[in-house]
């Protein structure tokens, strides 16, 4: 922690913050085995509704499902850099899951060169900063990189 500022998740339960090997946090029916993300307190599964729930970690890899580059700061409560600093999203369809997570592309990666179905791995990353804490919030990065 080089700012010397404490460096907490921007959504609490979402996702651990271990730098070498973060992971989501999502849930997982007992009794459907259906999974969620984010976390839910009860199964989603139209044809089950009734599992007991459990939190799962959820893979760290996956492929490029879709993906943008962001050129617009988003309206408020989103917290953007000042002056804006473009940068890419991609939906990425999780390894074993099969369910597709949104998330920004790590600074760097060349949009021009990502495509669907490139293989892809978690990432923490800061979203923004106060004068007391760096908020972290998963990102893609391209396997490799």
């Amino acid at each position: 922690m080089a700012s010397g500022k404490a460096r907490v998740p921007v959504i609490e339960g979402w996702f651990t913050t271990d730098e070498d090997r973060p992971q989501l946090l999502g849930s997982r029916c007992r009794s459907c085995g259906a999974r969620f993300f984010p976390k839910t307190g009860a199964c989603r599964n139209p044809e089950c509704g009734r599992g007991e729930i459990e939190e799962v970690a959820l893979s760290r890899t996956g492929r490029v499902w879709s993906f943008t580059d962001n050129r617009y700061q988003p309206p408020p409560p989103y917290v953007a850099s000042d002056p804006f600093e473009p940068y890419a999203i991609a939906a990425v369809e999780l390894a074993d899951e099969r369910m597709v997570v949104l998330g920004q592309l790590v600074p760097g990666t060349d949009v021009a060169a990502l495509g669907v179905g490139a293989e892809m791995e978690l990432a923490l990353g800061t979203l923004y900063e106060d004068d007391e804490r760096e908020y972290l919030v998963w990102k893609w990065r391209p396997t490799g990189a």
